[in-house]
């Protein structure tokens, strides 16, 4: 498919909490859907460390929250879909466009697919052996932690999940964020899931096998600022896309500002 050269918005947003960076997301989403902000391609990182749960999990079947207390976590429960994911020593990145948009239109899965070739053709600029998973066959009794099996084309290095996606749609608008963890022990997740000891090692075993950090498939460490340049550049290339740097709206601070409250409440967060 060939695409038209356009101008997308690039932002990067910096450092904030769970609560806040989903409630940036979704003012993004709302603004896209009023015309009032163009499509837009954000990178961004959590302080303090967040557990975020995909959006038809259960946070009080699924996540420990004193053990995530212990460690100094908070929680948050994304508008997407997946899996649990611990944000720590990662990169996380969002684009919101109109569904109608070429880049991501279509159904889930060919979305994904276009848009995880930016994540490839940036990855692979780093030295990264970075490639699209192939089509997984469901596999029933898969754990609450993302990255314990690549889902249909996300990304992969070392044949291990490397960038895990989720995406929603709303409004005539579609929202795919993903994380990519730069560093770090890819099993810590296990630590705060609700698991007695032995399916906490056999699931630990499970993603230091099944997932992969960037630097461990680099061979050296990657910046935050490194790695979003490299991802800029990727996305630009494989998506004809020219990133123009800009801010969060008015409407869209003062949205996101009104938004964190709701996912910092106990209705949203233990909807289900």
């Amino acid at each position: 498919m060939s695409l038209e050269p356009v101008t997308w918005r690039l932002l990067d947003t910096g450092l904030a909490d769970g609560a806040t960076n989903m409630a940036i997301d979704e003012a993004i989403m709302i603004a896209v859907a009023e015309k009032s902000s163009p499509p837009t391609l954000r990178f961004y990182g959590w302080q303090p460390p967040c557990v975020s749960i995909g959006y038809a999990q259960s946070m009080r079947a699924e996540i420990d929250l004193e053990a995530c207390q212990q460690r100094g976590y908070t929680w948050v429960r994304r508008p997407t879909g997946g899996r649990a994911v611990l944000h720590i020593d990662e990169l996380t990145y969002s684009i919101t466009a109109p569904a109608d948009e070429p880049r991501v239109s279509g159904d889930i899965l060919t979305s994904y697919r276009r848009l995880s070739r930016g994540l490839v053709e940036g990855l692979n600029a780093l030295g990264c052996p970075a490639c699209q998973a192939e089509m997984q066959e469901e596999i029933k009794g898969n754990s609450a932690a993302c990255f314990d099996l690549p889902s249909h084309y996300e990304v992969t290095a070392m044949g291990r999940k490397l960038v895990g996606s989720a995406q929603v749609r709303r409004k005539g608008v579609v929202l795919q964020h993903g994380a990519l963890p730069l560093c770090g022990d890819v099993s810590r997740l296990v630590e705060v899931l609700v698991l007695d000891g032995p399916a906490q090692d056999a699931l630990r075993a499970k993603l230091r096998q099944r997932a992969v950090t960037l630097a461990e498939a680099v061979g050296r460490p990657i910046s935050f600022a490194e790695a979003m340049a490299a991802l800029c550049a990727g996305f630009a290339r494989a998506l004809n896309l020219h990133l123009e740097p800009g801010q969060l709206s008015e409407q869209e601070t003062s949205c996101a500002a009104r938004l964190r409250e709701k996912y910092l409440g106990d209705e949203w967060t233990f909807l289900k």
